[in-house]
């Protein structure tokens, strides 16, 4: 079966770090959707810039590891730089299948943003099952929105919108100040349900990210009406 290749000026952004064992097997599948993938490699120690380089792909590198959402951020404005006019945003680990490439470009036709949420059955870590309800739950809470799966890093959003959604986290709380941004600058957006793999090694949110999250939940919140800045 013939894959469905997404357009050119779309690109593929992957933060990576430390992931020599699992980065070749998702690009290796990711050019058989896209044309323009752009890796960052966030100060990795191990060959993880050395198997990525055996890609038709854009290496970027930091010289020390600065978290997923500057890696994001960096991916993000040199594909903009490139001439890219929808972005998509994927995990370097194996757990987001390439397949749904296509899913993501296609719905920037109607929308400005499309987030991805996970099935919570099956092969989800059952800590980070519920960890992740209840963060969805409590963001609901405080956005006011109804996002399934608020952790969910798989996503896409056209370049225009970049602006309106850039986001200053660093680490993981990216995807809830992201979710923010959107909110708060009423963005068009739609869900899509994502197959996605959970391997032995799978890295998830943790609890002191958790408690990261929610408190940078109530930041983003509380900042735009009552000025308070956490630090």
């Amino acid at each position: 079966m013939r894959e469905k290749k997404i357009e050119d000026d779309t690109f593929v952004v992957i933060p990576a770090y430390n992931e020599a064992t699992n980065i070749s097997e998702v690009l290796f599948e990711t050019l058989k959707y896209a044309k323009n993938v752009v890796v960052v490699d966030d100060g990795s120690i191990d060959n993880t810039s050395k198997v990525v380089s055996k890609y038709n792909v854009y290496l970027l590198k930091h010289i020390v590891n600065l978290g997923k959402g500057a890696s994001m951020k960096t991916g993000c404005e040199f594909a903009i730089s490139k001439g890219a006019k929808k972005i998509i945003l994927m995990d370097s680990d194996g757990q987001h299948d390439p397949k749904d490439i296509f899913v993501f470009s296609r719905a920037l036709l109607r929308y400005d943003v499309c987030l991805g949420y996970r099935l919570r059955e099956g092969q989800m870590p059952l800590i980070y099952r519920f960890g992740n309800q209840f963060l969805d739950g409590f963001s609901r809470f405080i956005l006011g929105k109804k996002i399934i799966d608020t952790q969910c890093g798989y996503r896409s959003f056209r370049a225009e919108a970049y602006k309106k959604i850039e986001w200053n986290s660093s680490d993981y709380t990216v995807e809830t100040e992201m979710l923010s941004n959107i909110t708060k600058n009423k963005l068009r957006y739609t869900q899509v349900k994502i197959k996605t793999i959970y391997k032995d090694n799978y890295k998830g949110t943790g609890v002191f990210d958790g408690f990261k999250i929610v408190f940078n939940m109530l930041r983003f919140k509380f900042y735009g009406i009552f000025g308070i800045v956490f630090k």
